[in-house]
């Protein structure tokens, strides 16, 4: 069996036409860089109806190793948000942790609070306000 090498992994979160509220919260919370391109900046621009060239063709939320990429462009069987895929973050520390939660949390639902799990690690979950789910821990 050939064991194959990844460069990375990265999440990519799909909106309905909040990408550009939801990324600028995300860096709120968590820091780091973000950068648009909005459907009317692309090179089709012009064949797009112009209700929708405000939308995020991509959004990218970088901080050091972490990177959160987003879009507002939903395939035809529209949205669905469900319950399988969370983000999780390895903190640095608890305050980092702490921090991260709080804000996250908020108009969200804290779904775990933070607690030192029996296989020795800090542990949150929460639902944020835009219905995705954050897993949070720290060795």
């Amino acid at each position: 069996m050939r064991i194959y090498e990844m460069k990375r992994l990265i999440t990519y979160l799909t909106f309905n036409g909040n990408c550009r509220e939801a990324m600028s919260f995300y860096r709120d919370c968590l820091g780091g860089e973000l950068q648009y391109q909005t459907i009317g900046e692309t090179p089709d621009a012009g064949k797009i109806p112009e209700n929708m060239k405000r939308y995020i063709f991509q959004a990218t939320l970088i901080k050091d190793n972490c990177i959160i990429v987003a879009t507002d462009l939903v395939c035809d069987s529209q949205l669905i948000k469900g319950n399988s895929v969370s983000i999780l973050i390895e903190c640095t520390n608890k305050k980092e942790m702490k921090t991260f939660y709080k804000k996250l949390s908020e108009g969200g639902n804290p779904v775990h609070p933070i607690q030192n799990t029996f296989w020795d690690t800090w542990f949150g979950g929460l639902t944020d306000k835009y219905n995705n789910n954050w897993l949070l821990q720290y060795k």
